[in-house]
């Protein structure tokens, strides 16, 4: 369904997802936990997502990165499936093309749908697959997450057709340790190799660069981080890591 001119106003005006992705908090402090482990005591904290709070104490209720950022505590799950979300940044594969739009494989238990109208630029409705064919695929970013299905948007930049390169998945749950604070991470990967990255949410990942060899340092760095989760000065770690490769 259509959005409405107040939702598009809303959409416009939210700062834009850069191709890496969302950032992380600048301020946040981590550690790795266990279900029912302390992460925090005192009632000047409250517990965010993956946490609960019992008596006195901020707990963890499930397997992954605890996460403090001024009074909020949460855990980031390191393991699991994509749980699409208004916003996300996902890569997707056109699968069919129908006459409302794009259905796109994103990945998820449900397939995304790029409707006409959120295309960046008009669109022959009688020759469609001449902006995007079957096989091709996309950066795009998520509107809306519904009964009806997951609506994707073109709209804004760094989304649209990805073409040359080639994509990868990590765990999509570790992007956010991939993209780094503010998204330092992905930022050094791409100044040590040349490349350009797109970091889909959804634990797709394409890399474009001016050579094949490049491309491969930079494949290779992702998955060092995404190997390394847990590891604290991970910046360091990727930096010495870049030196010896």
């Amino acid at each position: 369904m259509r959005r409405q001119t107040n939702e598009e106003q809303e959409f416009n005006e939210e700062s834009e997802i850069s191709a890496a992705g969302v950032s992380e908090d600048p301020h946040a402090k981590r550690k790795a936990v266990i279900p029912g482990e302390i992460i925090v005591s005192g009632e000047d904290f409250l517990p965010g997502e993956g946490a609960r709070r019992e008596g006195n104490d901020i707990v963890s209720a499930r397997f992954g990165l605890a996460e403090q950022a001024g009074r909020i505590v949460k855990v980031l799950a390191v393991t699991g499936a994509f749980i699409p979300r208004r916003n996300n940044v996902v890569i997707g594969r056109v699968t069919n093309i129908t006459f409302r739009g794009w259905v796109v494989d994103i990945d998820s238990a449900a397939d995304g749908f790029l409707p006409i109208e959120e295309s960046p630029r008009f669109v022959n409705k009688n020759a469609m697959d001449q902006y995007l064919a079957i096989g091709d695929v996309i950066a795009a970013k998520i509107w809306s997450v519904g009964g009806k299905g997951i609506d994707l948007s073109l709209r804004g930049k760094g989304f649209g057709k990805l073409e040359g390169g080639f994509i990868f998945r990590v765990i999509p749950n570790r992007v956010p340790r991939i993209i780094g604070r503010e998204g330092s991470m992905i930022s050094l990967i791409k100044d040590k190799t040349g490349c350009g990255i797109t970091v889909g949410q959804n634990g797709w990942i394409w890399i474009n660069g001016p050579t094949i060899e490049a491309q491969v340092r930079a494949r290779k760095a992702i998955e060092f981080v995404a190997d390394k989760v847990f590891v604290e000065g991970l910046t360091e770690k990727v930096e010495e890591w870049f030196e010896k490769n």
